[in-house]
């Protein structure tokens, strides 16, 4: 019997169809494209650090720059993920049961769509992975954390006044013209000293200078010029500490930054290689495509 029915639409017998009526995704097909993704992801994520690793072990000087080691990090973790997602795109689409009842436009669509699937599996799987990483490390934080609290609250009552948010002022109201020679107690008075100016700008008070000075003439035998050399030299050590903890730190929010867009950029680079991948499945599928006739020979 003839069936009339729009050009370019494939019209077969229902009966030999055999599929549910209720949806086009084929789970199987999906599955074993996030199977197969995910297991090349790890096998060249693996060969991808030992390669890394043994880059390092064979450093010149101080070492490899790490601008060169950060580019071909991303670069390798790019291809990996691209490539991963394109291979289990295309088995996807390669395995997918095609249902002959519509165009080939929409044949390919469906093919596609099974690819975006592969790829949203194989991200939802991964950062399940990596929430769990991060889950056991922040227990480890955490019991590192109550050891220390429980060490904490065994200290002594001098380190107590060491963290005391009041302590500084009070040490101002007892300053005396001759400061006592005592090595702990003028320890922990330049350390309250150092950490008022760190709460404010750095900046160290010249009263704070001149009584620095003072504390270590008394302690160390030093002229007062000396002494204040000393104290100024200190003081420049400090806040060049804190300059490079400020880069650091700006240095890593830029790289977090960076990061981020790059990692965006990557699955969506991932994601129109799964729907490309697995429409080349689809249609390799389709026309029954033997690469090259490499398994005819065998």
């Amino acid at each position: 019997m003839t069936i009339d029915a729009p050009v370019g639409v494939v019209v077969t017998d229902p009966s030999a169809n055999n599929r549910d009526q209720s949806s086009y995704v084929d789970w199987p097909a999906i599955i074993a494209g996030i199977i197969l993704a995910s297991a090349i992801s790890v096998v060249l994520i693996s060969f991808g650090s030992a390669v890394g690793l043994n880059f390092l072990e064979f450093g010149y000087g101080d070492g490899p720059n790490p601008i060169f080691v950060g580019i071909a990090a991303a670069t390798w973790f790019l291809w990996v993920q691209i490539s991963s997602f394109m291979a289990g795109g295309y088995l996807t689409g390669r395995l997918r049961r095609r249902y002959f009842d519509a165009t080939e436009d929409e044949s390919d669509l469906r093919d596609g769509a099974h690819g975006l699937l592969v790829w949203a599996g194989s991200v939802i799987l991964g950062t399940v992975i990596a929430v769990s990483g991060l889950g056991a490390a922040a227990n480890t934080v955490g019991s590192i954390a109550s050891t220390a609290t429980t060490a904490a609250s065994n200290a002594t009552e001098g380190a107590a006044d060491a963290v005391d948010p009041n302590a500084y002022f009070i040490d101002t109201m007892f300053r005396s013209n001759q400061p006592a020679a005592n090595s702990e107690d003028a320890r922990g008075e330049a350390s309250r000293i150092f950490a008022q100016a760190a709460l404010s700008d750095g900046t160290v008070a010249d009263a704070d200078r001149t009584y620095l000075a003072s504390v270590v003439a008394a302690n160390t035998g030093l002229t007062p010029e000396e002494s204040q050399a000393r104290v100024d030299q200190t003081i420049q050590s400090v806040q060049e500490a804190r300059d490079q903890a400020a880069e650091a730190a700006r240095i890593a929010r830029n790289t977090a930054i960076i990061g981020a867009f790059l990692l965006a950029a990557s699955l969506l680079a991932s994601a129109i290689g799964a729907f490309w991948a697995a429409q080349k499945g689809g249609n390799h599928r389709d026309k029954n495509t033997v690469f090259a006739g490499a398994f005819r020979r065998f």
